[in-house]
């Protein structure tokens, strides 16, 4: 965020629906930073899964042994799982993760969609003396 000239300030008064509007692209603005952090997350978190389910695949390919155990961390412990079984728990975690991918790209795009009609509002009353772009 940068501060305004003095030649960019409008001399416009801000009413109670005008301080409202502000305050929700306020919140539009921070929670959207989070869905994007939180996104960002859950993406790289799925990528170590995908990656995950290609040494699977790889060790599967190369073992002789069918029931071969392999050991995968849940929560805070190790529990030996035959390698079927280890597929089985990476295909409902990368789906549970591409459940959350879409929700947080819904979230993020209805928080942009809401916060583009209140820029269009904001800036069409207080024109350059309001600033709701980063920099």
């Amino acid at each position: 965020m940068r501060l305004l000239n003095e030649n960019e300030e409008v001399d416009v008064e801000v009413n109670w629906e005008d301080q409202q509007n502000i305050n929700l692209f306020s919140t539009l603005n921070i929670k959207l930073e989070n869905y994007e952090a939180e996104y960002e997350k859950v993406k790289k978190e799925k990528e170590y899964m995908d990656d995950l389910q290609q040494e699977i695949e790889q060790l599967e390919l190369l073992s002789e042994d069918e029931n071969e155990k392999v050991k995968f961390l849940i929560g805070d412990a190790f529990v030996e799982l035959s390698i079927p079984e280890c597929q089985e728990l990476i295909e409902e975690k990368l789906a549970s993760f591409e459940k959350q991918l879409d929700d947080y790209q819904s979230k993020i795009d209805d928080a942009n969609e809401q916060m583009a009609k209140l820029k269009a509002i904001l800036y069409g009353k207080f024109g350059k003396s309001i600033n709701l772009e980063k920099d």
